[in-house]
């Protein structure tokens, strides 16, 4: 690999960590491209975060899983395979398993090809609004649609390939790919799905028939979500960090996207053992 992306978290300790990075990989004859936020503030040049997946082969993501986020949903964006490299600069992350301390060791590695990637399912969101798509989103972890504060409970029409399955009174409806399993699903209750499973799962947000439990569904289905009531501020959340309003009548669309994530792999961490770690399991 020769051109490598660098997409950091706007927090000092990872405008540090690029700063020294880009260093490191240009005196080893590497083309770098920073995204423009952080090389401004770290008086570099650099380039806008969209136009990072197409110049280089590989993206190191500073910061943790928020951060790896925003740059996966680039990446399919941009119809490229290019793999990211996440490093955490926090706690232990699901998807940003590697350490600071660890970065440089395993770069190298990552480098030479010498590191496994693996691929994760990510999800195409759509809303319709009368016979007009309103808006289109890839998600890696979550579709969510949700409720303000103080908005009323809502109904949900959903349907499996057109054939309906249920109407849903509750707070709101998660929608989670196996990576996104163990974010707000899980904590809606939803079930822990290993990330190379090929399934998405529904998770119903404290709903009114408490028989209304988290299902599971293969990967080749298209889930449909009509906003029925006449509720107010409800948003559809995509991954935790975009937000778009939807009014009464509206559709929401989910299947897998054609895109998937390459993420590259901690070459001895296995998720079991971040999952022990991150749900402190045995402690």
């Amino acid at each position: 690999m020769k051109k490598i992306g660098i997409i950091a978290k706007d927090i000092p300790a990872a405008r540090t960590a690029a700063r020294k990075l880009a260093s490191w990989l240009e005196s080893r004859g590497k083309k770098v491209h920073i995204d423009a936020e952080t090389a401004a503030a770290i008086k570099m040049s650099g380039c806008e975060r969209t136009k990072i997946p197409a110049l280089v082969e590989m993206i190191i993501v500073l910061g943790g899983d928020g951060t790896l986020l925003s740059a996966a949903r680039l990446v399919a964006d941009a119809r490229t395979a290019v793999p990211i490299f996440g490093v955490n600069l926090g706690s232990l992350g699901f998807m940003a398993e590697v350490s600071l301390d660890e970065l440089y060791g395993n770069l190298e590695k990552a480098i030479a090809g010498r590191l496994a990637t693996e691929d994760r399912m990510m999800l195409t969101a759509s809303v319709v609004r009368g016979d007009k798509r309103v808006a289109s989103y890839r998600v890696l972890n979550d579709a969510v649609i949700n409720k303000g504060a103080l908005a009323r409970m809502m109904e949900l029409k959903v349907s499996v390939n057109d054939g309906h399955l249920t109407t849903f009174r509750a707070d709101g409806l998660i929608v989670a790919t196996p990576t996104g399993s163990t974010a707000y699903s899980l904590s809606a209750g939803g079930p822990i799905i290993h990330p190379t499973i090929q399934c998405f799962v529904l998770t119903p947000i404290c709903p009114h028939t408490l028989s209304n439990r988290p299902i599971a569904l293969p990967d080749n289905v298209v889930v449909t979500v009509r906003l029925t009531s006449p509720s107010e501020d409800v948003s559809l959340t995509l991954d935790g960090q975009i937000g778009f309003p939807l009014e009464p009548g509206d559709v929401v669309g989910i299947r897998k996207s054609r895109f998937k994530l390459k993420l590259i792999k901690h070459p001895s961490k296995s998720y079991y053992e971040i999952l022990r770690t991150k749900l402190k399991w045995g402690n």
